[in-house]
């Protein structure tokens, strides 16, 4: 007997997100369902080329992730209503707010069997206690979302961010949740190599926005560089001035400006500069899980991140098997001083390195997060019962 092909929404927020962070799950589901993607119209042809070859059937929107426009946001949802009846899946997966929240409520009012809302991260919205109208109306929404339908499967990269919309009330203990290793990392994509340390160099890969802490970075960047000239420091990302949590102007062009910094704007493969570099610093705010480390920890690099909330479960704590150095959130003096202690003790980089390789095998390997992501998808269950935060209904 012929099994029959499941049909598979995949809602997203950004297009380059759909092969870079979800490219090897979607193969995996290629081999036994049909794969539609809604996303925010595709500039770059290429892979709008490549989504089409592997026999994705795509439908785009113009969702605004930005910002909050009631407008623009009944138009995507208008917009999801028509692909829905048209597409009718057997799943759909949502991940990033608004395509989560609004496509969620719409799978439940056409009644999607199996409905799946990742949360990447809590990031801006979440960050910090100091409230504004957007983190008051994304939550208030997230919250009505979340809580529409009752058999709604609410993944997390990390058990923090679970924790933290139970303890605002935004999601209950009841909740059918589940907890992956983030979006995991292709092991065979990102291969080990032994890392330069004459001199040391360290490397930001980040949209350039304050959540990201690039400008603590940059006042540690300035006050390190002063006291070791030969240091050198890349940094890869984008910046969008439009964004409502964007760095000043000003700073930006104070990096792109800068004698010491090799700045590049956002590219596609980062594994030359990741090659180039031998720690990677990432002092983020807070995460899901941080893509950029898990590439550098992939790489075999050494990793400075904070102790906050996504960030600190891609350090082992483990004496023998620590591969980076937490530091506290904002704070200037811990980035210096983390910096400080990889110029002064080039062998830990590497040795931290290859425990961060090690690391990355045993936690991260995408083919793992992705066995545990198909069978929340389709059965409501994880493949690792010691990731498994929802009764198994």
């Amino acid at each position: 007997m012929i099994k029959k092909r499941k049909k598979v929404l995949v809602s997203c927020s950004a297009a380059k997100s759909i092969l870079k962070f979800r490219g090897k799950l979607i193969e995996e589901l290629l081999k036994d369902n049909d794969v539609f993607v809604f996303t925010p119209q595709i500039q770059d042809p290429i892979l709008q080329r490549t989504l089409i070859e592997m026999g994705i059937v795509v439908y785009e929107n113009d969702l605004d992730r930005n910002n909050i426009s009631i407008f623009s946001d009944l138009k995507y949802i208008i917009s999801l209503t028509k692909v829905i009846r048209e597409v009718r899946p057997d799943v759909f997966f949502a991940y990033t707010f608004k395509p989560l929240i609004f496509g969620s409520i719409v799978a439940s009012i056409f009644k999607v069997k199996h409905i799946v809302a990742m949360l990447t991260g809590l990031g801006y919205n979440f960050a910090d206690s100091e409230k504004s109208l957007t983190k008051t109306a994304t939550q208030s929404l997230l919250k009505f979302s979340l809580r529409f339908n009752k058999r709604l499967r609410i993944v997390f990269q990390n058990e923090d961010d679970r924790l933290e919309l139970i303890n605002r009330k935004i999601i209950t203990d009841s909740s059918n949740t589940f907890v992956v290793n983030g979006s995991g990392v292709d092991l065979d994509f990102y291969q080990y190599s032994t890392p330069n340390v004459n001199p040391v160099r360290f490397l930001l890969i980040s949209r350039l926005i304050k959540a990201k802490g690039v400008e603590e970075f940059m006042a540690a960047a300035k006050i390190v560089h002063n006291r070791y000239p030969e240091m050198k420091i890349s940094i890869v990302g984008s910046f969008e001035g439009n964004q409502i949590d964007s760095v000043k102007k000003e700073l930006y062009e104070e990096i792109t400006k800068s004698d010491f910094i090799e700045f590049t704007s956002w590219v596609d493969d980062v594994r030359p500069y990741i090659e180039r570099a031998s720690v990677v610093v990432l002092p983020s705010y807070r995460e899901g899980t941080p893509r950029s480390i898990l590439e550098g920890m992939s790489m075999g690099r050494a990793i400075i991140t904070t102790d906050t909330p996504g960030c600190r479960q891609t350090v082992n704590t483990n004496h023998d098997k620590v591969n980076g150095r937490l530091i506290k959130v904002k704070s200037v003096d811990d980035i210096v001083t983390s910096m400080e202690y990889f110029i002064n003790n080039p062998e830990q980089v590497i040795k931290y390195g290859r425990n961060g390789r090690l690391y990355a095998e045993d936690k991260y390997d995408v083919n793992k997060v992705n066995k545990d992501m198909i069978n929340i998808l389709f059965h409501n269950r994880t493949i690792d019962s010691s990731l498994l935060v929802a009764d198994v209904q």
